[in-house]
């Protein structure tokens, strides 16, 4: 999506770049998302995983999240929009992983690489040889040609003690063979670079989520709301019933109604995808966990000036 909107910044978001002792504050999220050791609710009937701690703001309670980087302003899931999503202050970085026809794991939403790039087909069907010599910032603007489609591996040096990451798998990366499945590999990779506690898992497909969780219960995997799939039960049920750390849907679905219930369980609530000033005020001050924009200056902007408020 592009966009004119600004790029600046508030002093009041500090960045880890600029003070490196930033990243090792606990406790960004523990209000609001439930972090303590041994945290239990009523409402469900597990315990929730602790999420990352590498976030900003001692003691804060909202986190900015940018939707496949900072993708209002460079194409999708490329390292362009990584790198500005980080030099516009946002706290976490959402990112959709495919599975390339050699096994590996990389950037990618769409399960055809027709619209993001110059190539034909279906991802699946492409080494990543053959991925990796597409243009795929060219549809974006002149000023990306011969961006690459990055690995997840890639992505995970660049961000290792410096951005925590929402790793969000796509179901066609499943395969019924876990061995030649995306989740081992995609768990080998965090584990790796020592990033488990730098990374939240998610994703649609309630198989790849009992996977994840099995590879690694102590990494946090959020549930992705879809009303067909989840057979319209509220969100606390599916949260139950599917183990989950987390509920991540869109703001058109987050009703009054499902606010009173997920408050009190202590179930971290992120939001997508909300590229509009108002309505992130509006959600901010629901008391979402977070937020994911395309537009992630506007989003620590506008949470900056909530900050303030509550300050005052």
């Amino acid at each position: 999506m592009n966009g004119s909107h600004s790029t600046s910044t508030t002093d009041s978001l500090t960045h880890p770049k600029k003070h490196p002792q930033a990243i090792f504050l606990a406790c960004a999220l523990l209000t609001m998302l439930g972090c303590q050791s041994g945290f239990t609710t009523t409402d469900i009937n597990h315990e929730l995983a602790p999420f990352p701690e590498l976030m900003l703001d001692n003691g804060d309670d909202f986190v900015v999240i940018a939707h496949r980087g900072a993708s209002g302003y460079a194409p999708e899931n490329t390292m362009p929009a990584m790198e500005l999503a980080y030099e516009m202050n946002a706290e976490m970085i959402e990112v959709d992983v495919m599975l390339s026809r050699d096994g590996v794991p990389v950037l990618f939403h769409d399960a055809k690489v027709d619209e993001l790039t110059d190539g034909k087909g279906q991802l699946k069907s492409f080494t990543l040889e053959e991925l990796q010599a597409l243009d795929a910032g060219s549809w974006f603007s002149e000023e990306y040609a011969g961006t690459t489609i990055p690995t997840l591996e890639e992505l995970l040096v660049w961000a290792q003690d410096k951005m925590t990451l929402n790793i969000e798998i796509k179901t066609e990366a499943y395969r019924e063979d876990v061995e030649q499945s995306v989740e081992p590999r995609v768990v080998a990779l965090v584990e790796k670079y020592d990033m488990a506690d730098q990374v939240i898992f998610s994703s649609f497909d309630y198989r790849i989520l009992a996977r994840l969780q099995e590879l690694a219960p102590t990494i946090p995997a959020a549930v992705l709301y879809e009303a067909v799939q989840s057979g319209r039960k509220g969100p606390l049920d599916i949260v139950s019933e599917l183990q989950a750390d987390g509920f991540n849907c869109s703001w058109r679905q987050y009703s009054e109604d499902w606010q009173q219930l997920l408050e009190p369980s202590a179930v971290p609530v992120l939001i997508y995808t909300v590229n509009e000033a108002d309505k992130m005020t509006e959600l901010i001050q629901r008391g979402v966990s977070g937020i994911f924009s395309d537009y992630p200056d506007v989003l620590a902007e506008v949470a900056a000036a909530e900050r303030s408020t509550l300050l005052d």
